[in-house]
């Protein structure tokens, strides 16, 4: 199917402010039908929610007709980092994701969406490059028998060191050489990155399987129209490439905490008249 507006996805990245069903019912009064939880407190905390708490969310999910497109635990700002050299704090953040991939079961969700991690800037990258690897690997492998994919992104210079352009992001996606192991592209990333949208379509082709589309500055996680990003030239890329997946609306930062619904709506009516 063509790129279009049924393949617009809404997030709670921006109602941390609020409960998690004010987010559901603004969410379906939209009248978009994916959706990608970001797995944060005081949502869904990976080390407190219960199975109970689980299956009470797929209700709410059913019950406004949304589908869960993406489970994204935070791993930016907490205490994760699959490449940490700490043995514990590396140990920690991959059962972080094992926990991940269990939420995922339990909710149905396809894609897990994961990051590098990082190592210290006074380091060569490839001691940490090299435990990276290794839990991509361990964690692929255990996302390949429950039926979930993960879909790696790359993080900006600032927030890590191991793969912040496309060519280090499919380095390490080929490296590993999985098939539970894909590629997203994050429309800020990539502009902070210096790269362009052709450069992920050629570097994974199908194994692009997820966008987050924001606008930026080209940083930031900015509502579309917000930012300078040249969003419609974006999207004539994805089509014309033949991509296939979801675009996803991490719309992030303190400007929308208090009122979220309004850069919402911007972003799909946006991406509603853009697409049409």
């Amino acid at each position: 199917m063509m790129l279009n507006a049924s393949h617009i996805c809404a997030t709670n990245f921006t109602y941390s402010h609020y409960r998690l069903n004010h987010c559901l019912d603004d969410v379906a009064a939209l009248g978009v039908q994916w959706f990608e939880l970001w797995g944060v407190a005081p949502h869904l905390h990976i080390d407190t929610v219960q199975e109970a708490d689980l299956q009470a969310l797929r209700r709410e999910l059913a019950e406004r007709e949304l589908k869960l497109a993406c489970f994204t635990p935070e791993q930016c700002v907490y205490p994760v980092n699959i490449a940490a050299e700490n043995p514990l704090q590396r140990e920690y953040s991959i059962n972080y994701f094992r926990r991940s991939l269990e939420i995922c079961e339990s909710l149905e969700s396809p894609l897990l969406f994961m990051t590098p991690g990082w190592g210290y800037e006074e380091d060569k990258p490839a001691e940490a490059r090299s435990r990276a690897v290794d839990a991509l690997a361990q964690l692929a492998h255990l996302a390949e028998s429950r039926g979930v994919t993960l879909v790696l992104e790359v993080l900006q210079p600032r927030e890590s060191n191991l793969a912040s352009t496309v060519h280090e992001l499919a380095s390490l996606v080929n490296e590993v050489s999985s098939p539970a192991l894909d590629a997203a592209l994050d429309i800020v990333g990539m502009a902070v990155g210096g790269d362009s949208v052709t450069d992920y379509l050629n570097a994974f082709g199908p194994k692009l399987r997820h966008c987050h589309f924001i606008d930026g500055t080209p940083a930031g996680h900015l509502a579309l129209g917000d930012g300078n990003l040249p969003l419609k030239s974006y999207l004539s890329a994805l089509r014309e490439g033949g991509y296939n997946g979801l675009l996803s609306l991490e719309i992030a930062g303190g400007r929308y905490w208090q009122e979220p619904l309004e850069p919402m709506r911007q972003s799909i009516t946006f991406l509603r008249d853009a697409l049409a």
